[in-house]
């Protein structure tokens, strides 16, 4: 089943800026999902990383795959309104080539293991056929209400 900008919205909780997904097109529930990300020279961090030499960050091609890997277990939560998933560790990082404005990447997840509100997934980003990006990412589920409120200063 394919997936729209809108009906991502419906699952994730990001939002411009920080939506890193445009499209989901493959999914097999609880094991898969391949999602894509359009690359711009309208997104932000363009501005600073780096002028004349836009490289999209290592860091916002992991959060990436979090979230498609995120989209993948929300799927499977009923009171997902209720839920936030956290980075706990990324491990194995590796960048393999630059993402630059105009890129197409194509983010493949896999998951590993997912035990109560522990998950571990296997990601990869490809530009066309070239691996740009992979690692292990960890999350944990937790309650909205659970998470920590802001101090007010």
């Amino acid at each position: 089943m394919v997936y729209d900008v809108t009906e991502i919205q419906k699952m994730l909780p990001h939002r411009f800026p920080f939506l890193m997904i445009d499209r989901v097109i493959e999914v097999e529930r609880l094991k898969r999902i391949v999602a894509i990300k359009n690359v711009t020279i309208n997104e932000a961090h363009f501005q600073g990383h780096f002028p004349g030499k836009p490289v999209m960050p290592g860091v916002l091609i992991i959060e990436a795959m979090a979230q498609a890997g995120g989209f993948l277990l929300l799927l499977e939560i009923p009171d997902r309104d209720k839920k936030l998933l956290y980075f706990v560790a990324v491990d194995g990082a590796r960048f393999r080539r630059p993402v630059v404005p105009g890129d197409q990447l194509r983010l493949e997840i896999d998951v590993l293991a997912w035990r109560g509100d522990f998950c571990k997934l296997e990601g990869k980003a490809y530009v066309g056929e070239e691996l740009a990006a992979e690692g292990i990412v960890m999350c944990k589920m937790i309650d909205r209400e659970a998470a920590p409120k802001e101090s007010g200063k």
